[in-house]
């Protein structure tokens, strides 16, 4: 680790992969989907043949609420598969958001990490998703920005451009530290943003990439931890360590 965890005032989080579990989401849709047509098809499977068309549409089409977007995103999955995808296999995953689960971990470190910074959501959804999830989480955050408030999707650098304008206008101005999960979602572009990172590698005992894009460049973030809580312990040790 080559970051003193002690020298921020803020957190910002990406929510969907780090605090909310998205894969299991996603994969409660698109798994027994994809088997109605082949019974050998693993959720893991669907989800990396998923990943691309997610972010193809975020990016080709940065203005389009997020349900939209998993259900044209599910939508050319199955075209790509050869595989049908009616209007209420569509809808089904275009509805999913706020029954997606939190990390079993999420919300307690959450609560610890409040305890010393104030915490920033940096999202790639809509405002009702989002706050579908933040029930699950239990948490008031200090700040949500989401794909609707801004415009764009990550890895847009719009999206970091917005988020260090909040961080300057609630004086967290070079004390933000970002917390995240996706390398292609939030590191890259956090890295290129000049902002530091921790990764919550949620898939250190899988290989591949799942439901997230390969990021296509090799990114170092400054700390790795392989959970929310992992990270909030090390947080509690750092501040220990201080007094």
């Amino acid at each position: 680790m080559t970051i003193d965890l002690t020298a921020y005032d803020a957190l910002s989080f990406d929510c969907y992969g780090t605090l909310i579990d998205w894969e299991a989401g996603i994969a409660a849709v698109v798994g027994p989907w994809a088997r109605r047509f082949d019974g050998s098809i693993t959720d893991e499977d669907a989800l990396v043949a998923y990943a691309e068309h997610e972010a193809a549409v975020e990016r080709e089409a940065p203005a389009t609420p997020y349900p939209e977007v998993l259900r044209e995103a599910f939508r050319r999955t199955g075209a790509a598969l050869g595989l049908e995808v009616t209007e209420a296999d569509a809808d089904a995953l275009g509805r999913s958001v706020p029954a997606w689960p939190a990390f079993d971990d999420s919300a307690e470190a959450l609560r610890r990490l409040q305890q010393r910074y104030r915490l920033i959501i940096l999202s790639n959804v809509d405002r009702e998703g989002f706050a579908g999830s933040n029930r699950r989480l239990g948490v008031t955050f200090d700040e949500i920005l989401t794909a609707e408030d801004i415009g764009s999707y990550k890895p847009n650098p719009a999206n970091f451009t917005a988020l260090l304008q909040r961080a300057d206008e609630i004086g967290a101005s070079g004390r933000l530290l970002h917390v995240a999960q996706s390398l292609f979602h939030d590191h890259l572009p956090a890295r290129a943003a000049g902002l530091p990172s921790v990764w919550i590698n949620r898939r250190h005992a899988q290989p591949g990439w799942g439901a997230t894009p390969d990021p296509r460049a090799a990114v170092t973030p400054d700390a790795e931890f392989p959970s929310m809580a992992a990270f909030a312990d090390a947080v509690d040790e750092a501040w220990a360590r201080r007094r």
